[in-house]
This record gives C-alpha cells, sequence and structure tokens, in this order.
C-alpha cells in the first residue's frame, strides 16, 4: 500500500496526515517529510496517524527522531492515534509514555505543549 501524506496548519500546529502503511519502505519519505516541516520552521507539529494501516519499527524510529529534533528545537510533538492495534503497538514498546496520544487532532492542538523540559 502507498504512503500518503497530507499537510495542513491548525493554529500554531503544523498536522501531518499519514495514511498507509509506515514500514521500512515507506518510513524514509515520512522521514523526509518530518525533517522538511521541521527545518521550515515548524515548532509545533502533530502526526495524524487516524488513517494509517500498519506501522513497523521502522516508523516508529522516524516518529523517535522527530520527537527528538522538536524537543532539541524547543517544540513540541504529538501523535493523533485512535486505532486499538496502533494504540498496542505504543504501549508494548512503552512509547506511550514518550509521545502525547491524543484521540483526535483537536485534543492535541488544544493540550498543553509537550516541549524540551518533557
Amino acid at each position: 500500500m502507498e504512503l500518503s501524506l497530507a499537510t495542513r496548519t491548525v493554529g500554531e500546529h503544523t498536522v501531518l496526515e499519514v495514511g498507509g502503511e509506515v514500514d521500512v519502505y515507506t518510513a524514509p519519505r515520512l522521514r523526509e517529510r518530518l525533517l522538511e516541516l521541521i527545518d521550515g520552521g515548524a515548532r509545533h507539529v502533530v502526526v495524524d496517524l487516524g488513517r494509517v494501516d500498519f506501522l513497523d519499527s521502522t516508523g516508529l524510529g522516524v516518529l523517535v527522531g522527530a520527537l527528538k529534533r522538536l524537543r532539541t528545537a524547543g517544540g513540541s510533538f504529538a501523535l493523533v492515534c485512535d486505532k486499538e492495534p496502533l494504540l498496542k503497538i505504543f504501549r508494548i514498546t512503552a512509547l506511550d509514555q514518550v509521545f502525547p496520544l491524543h484521540p483526535t487532532v483537536d485534543a492535541a492542538v488544544g493540550a498543553e505543549p509537550t516541549g524540551a523540559n518533557a
């Protein structure tokens, strides 16, 4: 399956909507897009995984890398995910303790930013 990436702005947040499968083949595209956003000045990034059907360890690594890069820059990073199979991956890997996870984009942009001190 293909990977789809779409960006929009909600207030001060840049929302990256991801769809399809994030795996060893497609994760480099996601990494590239996230780096473009961050290097382009985005400081509050929300990644919406609502249309993601599959996420492997490569994809998780890309998300962790973006989180670290934004925290270093004093920004915030949050994920939108309400699919139980994906949430289970975050729980099993204990990344639910690392990433702010929200059920909707509105909840993510309305939450307190988790920045460098989080």
